[in-house]
């Protein structure tokens, strides 16, 4: 199989991979399930999580189910993160203060639909923060940066899935890999595997090390998915490099 990166029909206005519309299906007791195995490869793009199976691999249950981000995850992203952010006052603690707006930004992302943040939406924003501060000493003014990161890092985890999603479900039939005994809620894990993966991993390469890396933990992320890893694999790998050019773009903005 050629390892060269897949275009995944990028979105002209948002750069974002692939732009076709999909209902995805996310699964869910397990926020990080593949955490444990797989070090801290499920940190910074957040974990989608909902109904009965595994965040990466849920993919079976279709638009029925209504998609989230963990919330225990993504504030434990936020309270090393948080630190590096420019908005942010050491006279305020993270626990008290700033978490809660983190979480006010990941609550309006899921309310929002596919709306972008906006004029109109920050006013939205605004009206619901003394309701949802609880603790937090924050002005609305104090914490709109902090709402309004927590919302893009979402929304642009919610967009990456969608448009691994919308790709492979249109590619996965014609890959030299497919096996015919299976169908794409056995796809979409592997597919989700491999996209989570590189958006993760910054600076790595395939190579031995990360195959057995991603091994281990695919019988925890594979949900419902009857594929094992020999017949998993170079899926995973095809989103790998599918993602590649993506994310290697944003590697380079952080330089």
């Amino acid at each position: 199989m050629s390892n060269e990166p897949r275009d995944l029909n990028r979105d002209p206005i948002t750069g974002a991979p692939g732009s076709h519309p999909v209902g995805v299906g996310v699964g869910g007791t397990g926020g990080a399930v593949a955490g444990a195995a797989v070090g801290s490869l499920f940190g910074p793009i957040g974990t989608l999580v909902g109904g009965a199976v595994g965040a990466i691999a849920g993919a079976a249950t279709g638009k029925g189910v209504a998609e989230r981000l963990d919330p225990t995850a993504e504030e434990e992203y936020w309270r090393t993160e948080h630190a590096n952010r420019p908005y942010t006052d050491p006279g305020f603690e993270y626990d008290s203060d700033y978490a809660p707006a983190y979480r006010y930004g990941l609550e309006v992302r899921e309310q929002s639909g596919s709306a972008p943040w906006s004029d109109s939406l920050e006013a939205r924003a605004r009206s619901g923060w003394d309701a949802s501060r609880g603790r937090s000493r924050l002005t609305w003014e104090q914490a709109r940066d902090a709402v309004r990161d927590a919302f893009e890092r979402s929304d642009r985890t919610y967009r990456a899935y969608e448009a691994a999603d919308g790709y492979y479900a249109d590619q996965y039939e014609s890959a030299d890999y497919y096996l015919s005994d299976y169908d794409f809620d056995d796809y979409r894990p592997a597919y989700r595997y491999g996209t989570y993966a590189r958006s993760n991993l910054h600076g790595r390469v395939w190579d031995a090390e990360l195959e057995q890396e991603l091994e281990r933990g695919w019988d925890t992320a594979r949900g419902a998915s009857r594929l094992d890893w020999d017949s998993a694999r170079d899926a995973v790998r095809d989103a790998w490099h599918g993602a590649d050019r993506l994310w290697s773009d944003e590697d380079d903005s952080r330089r």
